[in-house]
């Protein structure tokens, strides 16, 4: 994660060349906010009396006055947290925070537009573990959108358990290596090698952020529960997890059947778009600090991806031809109690 706090780093490609996220995403993850105690493990419901359930309800529904996004970014998963009247961005990047709050204000302009329904938005620049801004109890809602596999959960989850109010929601997805529904799986193997593979000259493998990317790439599978071992925290009042991978056919064999569920993330884009995209990798920009005054990587791996693809269809392929760009995502829910 450091590689985006860098001067260096070119926020503006980032922010126009990541993919956005869905609204069914989102929608998912509120509808999950709203269930309330039906969102419990079986075991607290089946011990919970039915005056303690009704006390639930009436004092602690799940609300909607503040939600929090961790490790925001340029904003682009901060701007859809409308049904929440207070929202904070937070992000240790100051390039980041920057332009998150560019986008926030390109899309709500001031005066409060009708699509805004007054929500505020405010942008803190601090890491995910250090909330002390944020007070006791007061906080719905809080997401982690592409951030989680840099989290230092010990820390976190007391945090999350203190800002949350009753019934509060804890979200958090990444996404992982994209795939080419059109190509699939002819090119799959290229795309692999070239995002794991361990040649420091012609993959970015060695030069990912560990064990960050290997969180991610394992779809967040290694994200402890809050109340195991490895976390060493008792008490904290937050429910089990809820796990789930829109993954589509493309993990069958370390995804659990029973929890995967069809892509929900995919853009429709060009070639030129696709290399655009693999421009932003921060394993590329490590890359290049090694590999002064060569060959971008992104743009050889880009035009070997788009000659294997001519061999595939038997025509000729162009940068400003049409794509269809997915990606697996891997969300993990909880609540606190």
């Amino acid at each position: 994660m450091a590689t985006f706090a860098k001067a260096s780093f070119d926020t503006s490609v980032y922010a126009t060349s990541r993919p956005t996220y869905p609204k069914a995403l989102f929608k998912f993850i509120f509808d999950y906010h709203q269930r309330g105690i039906d969102a419990f493990p079986p075991k607290l419901k089946a011990v919970a009396s039915e005056e303690f359930q009704e006390r639930f309800r009436r004092g602690a529904a799940p609300g909607w006055g503040t939600a929090v996004d961790l490790g925001c970014g340029t904003g682009q998963a901060t701007a859809e947290l409308t049904p929440f009247k207070h929202i904070i961005g937070v992000d240790p990047g100051a390039g980041m925070i920057k332009k998150a709050k560019e986008y926030v204000a390109e899309l709500y302009p001031e005066p409060t537009s009708t699509t805004r329904r007054g929500q505020t938005f405010d942008f803190v620049q601090s890491s995910a573990e250090k909330l002390d801004f944020i007070e006791d109890g007061s906080v719905d809602l809080v997401i982690a959108a592409q951030a989680a596999h840099w989290f230092h959960f010990p820390t976190l989850y007391p945090a999350i358990s203190r800002i949350l109010r009753p019934s509060g929601t804890f979200a958090f997805w990444v996404y992982s290596e994209l795939r080419l529904p059109q190509f699939h799986p002819a090119l799959t193997q290229m795309i692999t090698d070239y995002c794991q593979g361990s040649d420091p000259d012609n993959s970015l493998g060695p030069h990912w952020e560990r064990p960050g990317r290997t969180i991610l790439e394992r779809h967040l599978v290694d994200v402890p529960e809050h109340d195991s071992k490895e976390i060493g925290v008792e008490g904290l009042g937050l429910s089990q997890t809820e796990r789930v991978y829109f993954a589509g056919p493309y993990h069958p064999t370390t995804l659990p059947t029973l929890r995967t569920l069809p892509i929900i993330m995919r853009s429709q884009t060009t070639w030129n778009g696709l290399l655009g995209y693999l421009h932003t990798f921060s394993s590329l920009h490590t890359w290049a600090d090694k590999h002064p005054g060569e060959e971008n990587l992104a743009d050889r791996f880009w035009g070997d991806l788009m000659r294997k693809a001519e061999e595939e269809t038997k025509k000729s392929v162009k940068g400003e031809n049409e794509l269809t760009v997915e990606w697996p995502v891997a969300l993990v829910m909880l609540k606190k109690i």
